[in-house]
């Protein structure tokens, strides 16, 4: 308790520091070049009290939602057939690692081809975003599962599905997590790139809008807003961490 206090008063320390210091920097500076905490309280609350800012996170909402629930569907599925299948790894991962190592505003053009400029696209964009760092932490959690452990539950003759419920699964977890984290941070991203290259929606649209407009308390709001819903998600996936994988916490407990 004392521990989880400490760190809480920490980080609001922090953020104290950083935001007087924005606010005092901020007022000095052209507000057409930058702006400070203050301003984008106000411009907030004006674009929540126009509606605006909600009508552009939940169009934006909508397509990171559709585009995690693919990743997750798809990238821990596959990521796990191509750790316990040599052949299907053989026959894919070259193709996967070309897709990967090409930057995905490359595809933009193409897909926006196929599939217009409507949430479609934007969905695809995100997926591709995202899908890699969970197929491939995914995979690489069940790759070093111990062959000791694995050994031990064969030899107590434990049938193929409870090798998965009991050992394989629980193994991958923390590695499955960890590229959900990862995900997250890259779905946003491709989230405001979708939406500077597709359709007028979203808060990608939001930040360019403002930024013609020479609006920069405005601007700094969509912005602002990102950040909280990244950290937000971030730790919500923390919290399902140690959930679901309560012996981590015990072994960095030790440490």
């Amino acid at each position: 308790m004392r521990t989880s206090t400490y760190s809480w008063g920490i980080r609001f320390l922090s953020l104290l520091v950083v935001l007087t210091a924005w606010e005092i920097y901020g007022r000095s500076v052209n507000p057409i070049l930058f702006t400070y905490p203050t301003a984008i309280a106000a411009a907030f609350v004006e674009l929540v009290s126009k509606g605006e800012l909600q009508r552009f996170l939940m169009q934006s909402l909508e397509v990171f939602v559709y585009s995690f629930a693919l990743a997750v569907v798809i990238g821990i599925p596959l990521g796990i057939l191509l750790a316990r299948s040599q052949t299907l790894s053989l026959a894919l991962e070259p193709y996967l690692h070309a897709v990967y190592s090409t930057p995905t505003v490359a595809f933009i053009p193409l897909i926006v081809l196929w599939f217009g400029f409507r949430v479609p696209a934007k969905v695809v964009i995100v997926f591709l975003f995202m899908v890699f760092p969970i197929l491939l932490n995914t995979q690489q959690g069940v790759k070093n599962l111990s062959q000791d452990l694995l050994e031990v539950a064969r030899s107590f003759c434990s049938s193929e599905r409870r090798l998965w419920l009991d050992l394989i699964i629980p193994s991958s977890l923390p590695f499955i997590l960890a590229g959900v984290n990862l995900a997250i941070g890259r779905g946003l991203v491709g989230m405001v790139v979708a939406e500077f290259f597709t359709s007028v929606a979203g808060l990608g649209y939001m930040i360019v809008q403002y930024a013609n407009s020479f609006e920069t308390a405005k601007l700094f709001v969509p912005i602002v807003v990102l950040m909280a819903l990244g950290v937000t998600l971030i730790g919500l996936i923390k919290v399902i961490e140690r959930k679901v994988t309560p012996w981590q916490n015990r072994e960095q407990g030790e440490i």
